[in-house]
């Protein structure tokens, strides 16, 4: 959340998640992804280093709230059926790398779809 002033000096905070553009017109304009515009006092280059400010706090708090080594995934360790390595390099031409990765889950061949089923 990004606190602006309106030009007639009342306070509002701003989702930052919804910001599409900022635009300095003498006057800046901040125009949401919903369309919706809002003409505050704050200059552009404000603006972008509060929404900066707001996307640090955000991801410095991501995993904040499991014990240490854990993140979001849990156990401490890997992932189950997850190697790094092989998610960064590119599968080597003719290899047989083709098909779903490991975790996929089933594919509509074995759900039992037919293609004119409905879903």
């Amino acid at each position: 959340m990004v606190p602006v002033t309106r030009l007639d000096g009342r306070q509002l905070v701003v989702n930052a998640e919804l910001i599409e553009t900022l635009e300095a017109t003498p006057d800046t304009v901040i125009t949401l992804t919903t369309g919706r515009r809002l003409v505050v006092k704050e200059p552009v280059d404000v603006l972008v280093e509060r929404v900066v400010a707001y996307r640090r706090r955000i991801l410095a708090g991501v995993g904040r709230d499991e014990p240490a080594g854990q993140g979001a995934g849990g156990g401490g360790g890997p992932v189950a059926g997850h190697r790094p390595e092989a998610a960064m390099a590119p599968a080597a031409a003719g290899s047989g790398a083709a098909g779903p990765p490991p975790n996929a889950g089933p594919s509509r061949a074995d759900a039992g779809w037919e293609d004119g089923d409905a879903r």
